[in-house]
């Protein structure tokens, strides 16, 4: 492997998000030690990161396979609110199991509903989804009538709150798939998939045998996962990068455009109804107002993993990253007491900052040697 493609696997558009998230746990974990605070990087600590983050991030690895494909998905929140109002809604009629299938399906129908209009009646994907957003929060309110909702069942609600609450003990897991990390990195040469064996032993070793993640972590991971999988290494996955990158050149090639985007669609909305029956069993009640605003934020942790607004290009790992970087601001918003007034306006500066480095990056990229700015 030459000097040119170390840099270009280190530099800052392949692995800046890795440095930032790295960057600010420590200067995180320097403030709270110089405070007299309890140690920030802690087992505990970076559970709770994770488990705030892992609503997000589901949505979030959907949301990359969207945009890969060179769509846009704004009414993933409000499909997640209207996938918890219809558990909440029949849970107590039907039971657990039937109710949250009952979810799914409602999300998935929407993903379809919207990948049908956008592909066969040909309007852009963000006035879909932008008119998707709105009357699908409308149908909560209609389902909620405007008011909360809650499991009474004692039985019901303990089976939701042991689906979503149950605790596991990663140690060996990322034990194992550190070590496969590994092994794939040198059957593959390649490093940075070594790095990321050697994060997640290092990871392990750090919390130790006895930390415990909640459910929600572990469904992320084996989600982003299969997905990371599938799009890496499988024929799928290099057709909905082609979708992506060139749609008409992918269908004079073979590839059935209108299926893939579908597709991208309804795995978007199942993602959320997803994360809308973990949101649901976590409270074990909903009001109609609530995920409101999430979908920018998992816009956002995409955009932070450097996934391309035009398609064509974009990894799930980094935007479960991107995910754990704005939660991990949030957690040190809170240890620190900094006033909510300044979280918006610090997250939103980093997600711009970080929209420049990538398209800065990739204009430098593109530049022929020798060209000058």
């Amino acid at each position: 492997m030459s000097a040119q493609d170390w840099r270009r696997i280190f530099g800052l558009r392949e692995a800046g998000v890795y440095y930032a998230l790295a960057l600010l746990v420590a200067v995180l974990a320097g403030i709270a030690a110089s405070r007299g605070l309890p140690a920030y990087i802690s087992g505990q600590n970076l559970g709770n990161i994770a488990y705030q983050a892992s609503l997000v991030g589901i949505m979030g690895v959907a949301m990359t396979v969207m945009l890969i494909t060179g769509a846009f998905d704004l009414s993933v929140a409000s499909v997640a609110a209207l996938a918890a109002a219809v558990l909440i809604a029949l849970a107590g009629q039907i039971g657990f199991p039937a109710a949250a299938l009952a979810a799914l399906c409602t999300a998935a129908a929407i993903g379809l509903l919207n990948g049908m209009i956008v592909q066969f009646v040909g309007i852009n994907a963000f006035i879909v989804t932008l008119g998707t957003l709105t009357a699908v929060r409308g149908l909560v309110l209609i389902l909620t009538d405007g008011r909360s909702l809650m499991v009474e069942q004692p039985a019901i609600l303990a089976q939701m709150l042991a689906f979503e609450s149950a605790r596991f003990a990663p140690f060996w897991p990322l034990i194992g798939i550190g070590l496969g990390l590994l092994g794939l990195a040198i059957a593959r040469r390649r490093p940075f998939i070594g790095v990321g064996g050697i994060a997640l032993l290092g990871g392990a070793l750090l919390t130790g045998r006895t930390f415990t993640v909640a459910a929600p972590v572990l469904y992320l991971t084996l989600f982003a996962g299969l997905v990371w999988f599938v799009l890496r290494f499988t024929v799928i996955g290099r057709r909905v990068y082609a979708v992506g990158g060139n749609a008409e050149a992918a269908r004079l090639s073979g590839i059935n455009v209108h299926a893939y985007r579908i597709g991208a669609f309804m795995l978007s909305s199942g993602a959320a109804g997803f994360a809308g029956i973990l949101f649901a069993c976590r409270l074990g009640a909903i009001n109609p107002t609530a995920l409101q605003g999430a979908e920018l934020t998992v816009i956002a942790a995409a955009i932070l993993g450097g996934t391309s607004l035009f398609g064509g290009a974009g990894s799930v790992i980094k935007t479960v990253v991107g995910a754990l970087l704005l939660f991990t601001l949030t957690n040190g918003f809170n240890i620190l007491n900094l006033g909510a007034n300044y979280q918006g306006l610090i997250e939103g500066i980093v997600v711009v900052a970080a929209a420049a480095i990538y398209t800065v990056g990739a204009g430098r990229a593109r530049r022929p040697k020798g060209v000058s700015a």
